[in-house]
């Protein structure tokens, strides 16, 4: 099985967070692809940066899917998801779909720390659209400015932590989410401080994605995300506008 990973933002060390994560959760002989956005913003935290990401992560998948099983978008907040699995016929796995739903199946109410005041705004509507803002207890989020993104669990480790603990003393969390691809693999080396069980996106992506493949779903012929109808395009990369328009190129 090969699994395509694409971080929307162009952090190389976010890059690699996410992927010394990944690793741990691929099963012997699937192998593991990273991409970094070309495009974009260092970190993710607003809905213009997350339409930036999303396209960013679709020129991507356009251009390798075809090599992959599976592809699995890396960023809270799954810039690009719903585009994504609407138009390739592979399976596609988001940070926050799978983190959220892997959160409702070991506890009533959850929790997302996030890593910055911000990014709250977005993360709420895209818990929101996946219809479990009912299960949200709050989102707590560091208010400093983050000195450099690729080192966000050094340097507020333990104030991230704190505010995890205070989501279940304070807001009822029966589980912790360690939201965005800059805390990936917090949840893991910080599991034995945490009062609750605390989840990464990362691990729950790479799962979902691995079983996803193994289930072996055919592509839909009806409904929502059948393939889209053809129509000219202009202006895209010759492998995205394929997917889009299915018109012959020059």
């Amino acid at each position: 099985m090969k699994l395509l990973v694409i971080n929307p933002n162009i952090s190389q060390d976010v890059t690699r967070l996410i992927e010394a994560e990944a690793s741990r959760s691929l099963r012997p002989d699937n192998e593991l692809t990273m991409a970094t956005a070309p495009f974009g913003v260092a970190y993710i935290e607003t809905r213009a940066e997350a339409l930036i990401g999303g396209y960013a992560a679709l020129q991507i998948a356009a251009d390798e899917y075809t090599k992959y099983d599976a592809v699995v978008v890396a960023a809270f907040g799954d810039p690009g998801l719903i585009a994504l699995r609407e138009i390739l016929p592979i399976p596609v796995v988001g940070m926050t779909e799978a983190a959220v739903m892997t959160a409702c199946q070991q506890g009533g109410r959850f929790s997302v720390i996030a890593i910055s005041q911000r990014i709250q705004a977005w993360y709420r509507e895209c818990i929101a659209s996946y219809g479990l803002e009912g299960r949200l207890a709050s989102i707590r989020a560091l208010d400093e400015p983050l000195q450099h993104i690729g080192r966000v669990q050094e340097n507020q480790g333990e104030r991230l932590v704190e505010l995890g603990r205070r989501a279940v003393e304070e807001d009822g969390a029966d589980v912790l989410i360690l939201a965005g691809a800059p805390l990936a693999g917090l949840a893991r080396s910080v599991a034995e401080q945490m009062p609750v069980p605390a989840i990464d996106g990362v691990t729950c992506a790479l799962i979902q994605a691995q079983a996803m493949v193994d289930m072996a779903s055919t592509a839909p012929t009806a409904g929502s995300y059948t393939q889209p109808p053809d129509k000219p395009c202009h202006g895209l990369t010759s492998a995205l506008a394929r997917l889009v328009g299915r018109q012959p190129l020059d």
